[in-house]
């Protein structure tokens, strides 16, 4: 397979197309090698447009929703950002690409581990990997971006304090087959914007399904 011409395959008839715009995130798409990050046993289905198993029941998100998601945060080059699901350690290595520092984490070593060799083997080395359920506890830092890679129930209060003023949070909420991604906002420190960007079904973060009291 020529990956090259897969990749921009991918990124001209997937991504592109569902509306992903943004020159400096399709840049990143085409940069990060994405066959290096789904599992050889999958190698073939590297560049299209379905979700990959990546073992515990979780999946790889399509290059579509990694896309939208990627626009969503309109990163700059001084953004420090935190993912909630490293997975692969695809989009990771994407935002990092994109940003000056990413915390990256999973409650699962295994992926951590595999995400770990995978960034190495790209030679990104602004990623931090912990080993954290984000639907728990959070890092105790604050960021101009955070990325929740599998859905959630409802959205943890937690997160949208984790933001800086102006910071942006991707999100999606709900239950399947009725999910909405969403990008919350922070406009200072009382007050935040929720934008709805588009439906989807997208499998849930371990113990993503959070009580209503988190739910706003």
């Amino acid at each position: 397979m020529n990956t090259d011409f897969a990749r921009q395959q991918m990124i001209d008839q997937q991504v592109r197309a569902w509306s992903v715009l943004d020159v400096n995130v399709l840049a990143a798409l085409k940069a990060v090698p994405r066959e290096q990050f789904v599992p050889e046993v999958f190698g073939t289905l590297a560049f299209a447009d379905t979700e990959i198993p990546l073992g515990h029941g979780q999946r790889m998100m399509t290059p579509t929703v990694e896309g939208r998601l990627l626009q969503a945060l309109s990163l700059a080059p001084g953004d420090k950002v935190l993912e909630i699901g490293t997975g692969s350690g695809f989009v990771t290595a994407v935002l990092a690409t994109l940003s000056a520092e990413v915390t990256s984490i999973d409650i699962y070593d295994d992926f951590l581990d595999t995400a770990k060799r995978r960034l190495e083997d790209c030679g990104i080395e602004n990623v931090e990997l912990t080993h954290m359920d984000g639907t728990k506890s959070l890092p105790d830092q604050t960021y101009d971006a955070i990325a929740v890679t599998g859905s959630m129930q409802f959205l943890d209060q937690r997160l949208k304090n984790a933001l800086n003023p102006g910071g942006r949070l991707f999100v999606v909420l709900g239950v399947a087959p009725a999910m909405t991604a969403t990008r919350v906002t922070r406009i200072d420190a009382n007050d935040w914007r929720s934008d709805t960007l588009f439906e989807t079904d997208l499998p849930p973060l371990v113990n993503g399904a959070l009580p209503p009291q988190f739910s706003f």
